[in-house]
């Protein structure tokens, strides 16, 4: 095998300009870095990815943690944010926690002992706040509350439940099914505000570690306000897909008058495929609106009008939240990073920015809302609606 002892007598250099050449730092002078490429070249020598990223301190892999790759929603996300690590020149190990059988500690003790760069949080965690701020390392959360000072990244669900409920509205609909998951999701976070209550990010009663609860309770406060009925089945965890088609047949069991659906693109495509079978009108008796706007939404025997999340600007900016906190961490010892907020007023040139991310303070009481990035989303009309 050829190794930089090789290349160094090849080019007649010494072994540690050799060194700064394949590990790209120092300087060395025009001349002598195209006689160590050439020799490089003339030899097919290869550098050693993982004595390189050693001697610079990194791995080059980030966890993603996710509750199933089986989710079409989580399948999407992760294919973004693997495109977008790879861009930057960072690869991408994958945990699945539903899937594996076990939960995210395997790979935080991976991360404490330096054998990743950081992670990417985006399944659900049992752990408190003060896990996640005691790892001392590079994290990134993606749709959840992790604690004071850790970055978030999520779509705009207050924007979401705002779309349905006008689409909604507009359309004549007087009562509406809503399909998520377990209902106490919406409560669970710990934190309390200076006057001891819990808040959530919505300004309610209650508090949650789970952002994406915003769409619903921005649509039920929409649709009551308008003396339109909103009716909230549960579907069960993110990997019961079961639960989906139980959800599904339960409104037209239970609510026969229900004359709207919304509901995460899987339950989506299970209440128009019931309906269907059972013989109702879609869109003129029964209107049908999904959430997360994945290929689901064009398999359920009718394209479906969706609000779709913007996978890719999504992955980019947990790609550029990961750098910003692996560069802080290196360059200052720091136990968490704590990057400047994002606004779409940032240089068009950004194309994050560009696509209208923001930093947001809708975080719950104790998490840093200036910590949190918002990717707008979009309503596309479908066949399911009038």
């Amino acid at each position: 095998m050829v190794g930089m002892r090789d290349v160094a007598k090849k080019a007649g250099a010494s072994l540690s300009t050799v060194s700064l050449v394949v590990n790209g730092n120092g300087y060395v002078s025009r001349e002598m870095r195209g006689r160590i490429e050439r020799a490089m070249a003339d030899l097919d020598y290869i550098p050693n990815e993982l004595a390189r990223n050693l001697y610079r301190g990194r791995t080059g892999i980030i966890g993603m943690i996710v509750p199933t790759i089986r989710h079409p929603f989580f399948a999407t996300l992760t294919a973004a944010v693997q495109r977008a690590l790879s861009d930057k020149g960072l690869r991408t190990m994958l945990c699945s926690t539903a899937d594996a059988g076990h939960g995210e500690a395997e790979y935080v003790d991976m991360l404490r002992r330096h054998m990743m760069d950081g992670i990417i949080m985006a399944a659900h965690t049992t752990h408190d706040k003060d896990y996640w701020t005691s790892i001392g390392r590079p994290i990134v959360a993606f749709d959840r509350y992790l604690g004071p000072r850790i970055p978030v990244v999520r779509a705009d669900h207050r924007q979401e439940g705002e779309l349905v409920a006008d689409l909604l509205l507009r359309t004549g609909a007087r009562h509406v099914a809503a399909i998520g998951g377990p209902r106490e999701q919406f409560h669970d976070w710990s934190g309390s505000s200076s006057s001891g209550h819990a808040v959530d990010p919505v300004g309610g009663t209650f508090g949650t570690t789970f952002p994406t609860v915003d769409r619903y309770l921005q649509l039920e406060r929409r649709l009551g306000a308008e003396g339109v009925r909103c009716a909230y089945l549960e579907s069960g965890d993110v990997d019961d897909f079961a639960g989906y088609s139980h959800a599904a047949r339960a409104v037209f069991e239970r609510y026969p008058d229900a004359d709207a659906i919304v509901a995460p693109d899987v339950g989506a495509a299970y209440g128009v495929q019931e309906a269907l079978r059972r013989g109702v009108r879609i869109p003129q008796d029964l209107q049908v609106v999904a959430y997360d706007g994945t290929y689901v939404t064009q398999t359920a025997g009718l394209r479906m009008t969706a609000v779709r999340q913007d996978f890719d600007a999504m992955a980019a900016m947990m790609g550029r939240r990961m750098l910003e906190a692996i560069d802080a961490d290196a360059a200052r010892g720091a136990p968490l990073s704590a990057p400047s907020p994002t606004t779409a007023s940032q240089s068009a040139s950004d194309p994050v920015a560009a696509a209208g991310v923001g930093a947001a303070g809708a975080a719950p009481d104790g998490v840093d809302g200036s910590h949190e990035a918002v990717i707008p989303v979009a309503m596309v009309p479908g066949m399911t609606t009038r």
